[in-house]
């Protein structure tokens, strides 16, 4: 993938200024955005997004997607990193709180978040951007980190509107 994705390899886990952070993501939302042009399958975009978000987020140790399969349930998708949870209610954890509140959670210390589910208790930090349509919840992107502050505000609306780019064709 690294061969047909320009995005410098770094080892994992690397921590760059938020700069630097910044200044790779803005250079790979649009060679992502060109990867998933068009496509319609929510599945495809939810792989084809983990496998490059986790190369452009070398800060992380999950990077993927919990996919809404009931009224308040999330079951796990398409992923990159290490084992993530099975299923999530809405009433559970950082990624429950993305999908009952509808917005963006980002927390720069999951052991200071009340109720926060540790499938991988090497996390840290964590970042949650709720996937969206006329019908409302459809799943939400889940990026984990190791390290503290693994992900900053700007990250999270420049990943927003990425999300809402990526999956604009999405018949789910």
């Amino acid at each position: 993938m690294a061969e047909s994705f320009p995005i410098e390899a770094l080892p994992r886990p690397t921590l760059l200024a938020p700069a630097a952070r910044h200044a790779r993501l803005a250079e790979a939302t649009p060679l992502v955005l060109a990867a998933v042009a068009g496509e319609e399958d929510p599945i495809v975009v939810q792989t084809t997004l983990a496998c490059l978000l986790f190369h452009t987020f070398a800060q992380t140790n999950w990077c993927g997607f919990y996919r809404r399969v009931g009224p308040e349930l999330l079951a796990v998708g398409p992923y990159q990193g290490t084992l993530g949870c099975l299923r999530i209610p809405f009433s559970r954890g950082v990624c429950g709180a993305a999908a009952r509140e509808r917005r963006t959670q980002l927390v720069p210390d999951v052991h200071a978040f009340a109720d926060h589910i540790a499938c991988d208790s090497a996390s840290r930090s964590e970042l949650v951007v709720p996937v969206l349509d006329a019908d409302g919840v459809r799943a939400v992107l889940d990026l984990d980190s190791p390290l503290p502050d693994g992900f900053s505000e700007h990250e999270a609306r420049a990943l927003e509107a990425l999300v809402a780019q990526a999956f604009a064709h999405a018949r789910w």
